[in-house]
């Protein structure tokens, strides 16, 4: 994820990142580039004159093109959002699951085993979230969950089976075992909701009519402006070109914020962060 400071304009301006999306478009720009100077060699040197096509159409249906583009960022922001949000959850959970078990019950055993079982289910959600990305989630030591495909699912099941445990030991009272498998259901239901996202893509035919409609929408751009702009119709359209394809790749870069890409979410850091509280909390005396 992109650190960086909202209120400096010309550190934004000149970010590396926009010479990155610069850098993987240039070949598609330098064809549009080289497509509408063919267009303007024909219309200004072979023909008598350059061909006076109306840029009405083109008003008209770029303003249908930013209805879809908006409606495209927006769509894909909800599900970059909506992953932020599960993952502070998923913080503030493990943090009160933590506490819970540290203050509920003296046992030295039940305090090792939460304090390997939450980090160990919050690293497991983010390598299950990464399913093409190297790294493989590893589960509870314990025998049975040695097989296992699901990781996260085998760390929750840990942490159940070990407050049950304490439960039938007399370590735990009963409302305060109903306090701590609150705290491992709303984990599950953060590992729920994150599957959701990163399992339920945009719609193909949307996806694919969008980058139709800027395809045609720039391809027909040449004809329109060469009677306006003569040659400096190919650095125009190259600039059209580059927004709104880069807006269609910002949208396709945080549509799945799980990932590696660097607007995803931080969630080594934020794995880092619930290992390092869950550890300072049980290191109390």
């Amino acid at each position: 994820m992109i650190h960086y400071n909202p209120k400096s304009w010309f550190s934004l301006i000149f970010h590396p990142y926009n010479r990155q999306v610069i850098r993987k478009l240039l070949p598609a720009m330098a064809g549009m580039g080289a497509f509408t100077a063919g267009i303007c060699y024909i219309e200004l040197e072979l023909l008598e004159q350059p061909m006076e096509v109306s840029n009405a159409v083109h008003s008209l249906l770029g303003f249908v093109l930013s209805l879809f583009l908006v409606f495209r960022t927006n769509t894909a922001y909800d599900r970059w959002w909506e992953g932020r949000k599960q993952w502070g959850s998923l913080v503030n959970v493990s943090r009160t699951l933590a506490l819970r078990v540290r203050e509920f019950t003296p046992s030295q055993s039940a305090h090792e085993h939460f304090n390997e079982a939450i980090p160990g289910f919050v690293k497991a959600l983010r390598n299950h979230l990464r399913p093409n990305q190297p790294g493989t989630a590893i589960p509870p030591s314990a025998t049975e969950f040695s097989d296992v495909t699901h990781v996260p699912n085998a760390w929750a099941q840990s942490m159940e089976r070990q407050s049950s445990q304490l439960l039938a030991q007399g370590e735990l009272s009963a409302q305060e075992h109903w306090l701590i498998a609150q705290n491992i259901e709303r984990m599950i239901d953060v590992l729920g909701a994150c599957e959701r996202i990163l399992k339920t893509p945009v719609p193909y035919s949307y996806s694919m009519f969008l980058k139709k409609f800027i395809f045609l929408y720039v391809i027909t751009l040449p004809i329109g402006f060469v009677a306006t702009f003569a040659w400096w119709s190919v650095p125009v359209v190259m600039l059209v070109f580059y927004i709104l394809v880069s807006v269609e790749l910002i949208a396709e870069e945080i549509e799945d914020p799980f990932g590696v890409d660097e607007n995803d979410l931080p969630l080594d850091a934020l794995c880092d962060t619930i290992e390092e509280n869950v550890s300072e909390i049980f290191a109390r005396n």
